[in-house]
């Protein structure tokens, strides 16, 4: 197996951060995530992955400090977690995996929670797998969001969703309604660019909205605070490939069983 290396303020500049490696139209965004990164780092924020040219890594921090809509205090919270092509099912994500459970042991935490889609979502990790790991689900929501948590001991406390999740609308009931955040490399450049052209080949309204801040983000009407489209108030989808025109067309049909 090969080794893991920890990102910090010190390397990152030289290293990459696994996604979009190879994707110059994003060379913008994949420079935003690290500056994001680099911020995070001072919260305590763990970035470990692979030593190789690879998508195999583990995003995690404290939950107090997660860029989601959640209360998951002394919680540590898994952000992006990916383990792709030749290194699937050779025991690299339960590698990672353990990596964070010993972080929550040593640093006195409660144990570990995400957020996932009840059934697959984009930019999610892997609902039933997680489940086979021990995680288990305290809380659902109508959007398609659910709350996953192992804990280190069954007497502490469940995470919850945060009350702005609940009704999974937004406040503008007309259009497409954009929710983005630079936690992922490929956010900026769709938000801002792919979605624009969509949209305006289909007259429709389109609101875009940056999620800037961790107040912003502990308050977003979408768990996926990566990307979330709302149409007309309601949340649709957290696939990213909706903002292309080739694609919108699939995923909003998709998304609404049409």
């Amino acid at each position: 197996m090969e080794d893991f290396i920890i990102l910090n303020t010190d390397n990152i500049s030289n290293e990459h951060i696994c996604c979009a490696i190879s994707d110059k139209k994003c060379s913008d965004s994949y420079l935003a995530k690290k500056d994001w990164l680099k911020k995070e780092f001072d919260n305590g924020y763990v970035f470990r992955r692979i030593n190789a040219r690879a998508k195999v890594f583990i995003e995690y921090g404290p939950g107090e400090k997660a860029w989601l809509p959640i209360s998951a205090n002394n919680y540590l919270n898994i952000n992006c977690f990916w383990v792709s092509g030749k290194y699937k099912k050779n025991g690299y994500g339960k590698a990672l995996l353990n990596s964070a459970m010993l972080d929550a042991k040593k640093q006195g935490k409660y144990g570990l929670v995400t957020v996932v889609g009840t059934k697959k979502f984009h930019f999610m990790s892997d609902t039933k797998w997680l489940l086979k790991q021990g995680f288990i689900e305290t809380e659902k929501i109508s959007s398609g969001f659910s709350l996953l948590v192992k804990k280190i001991s069954d007497d502490y406390p469940n995470p919850f969703f945060n009350s702005s999740t609940k009704s999974g609308q937004c406040d503008v009931k007309n259009g497409i309604t954009i929710y983005y955040s630079n936690r992922c490399p490929f956010s900026e450049f769709h938000a801002q660019n792919s979605i624009v052209e969509t949209a305006k080949k289909r007259n429709l309204p389109l609101n875009i909205i940056k999620i800037e801040t961790m107040k912003q983000a502990q308050s977003a009407p979408s768990p996926a605070t990566v990307f979330s489209l709302f149409l007309d108030g309601k949340f649709i989808t957290s696939d990213i490939s909706v903002c292309m025109d080739s694609r919108y067309d699939k995923v909003i049909a998709k998304a609404l069983n049409i």
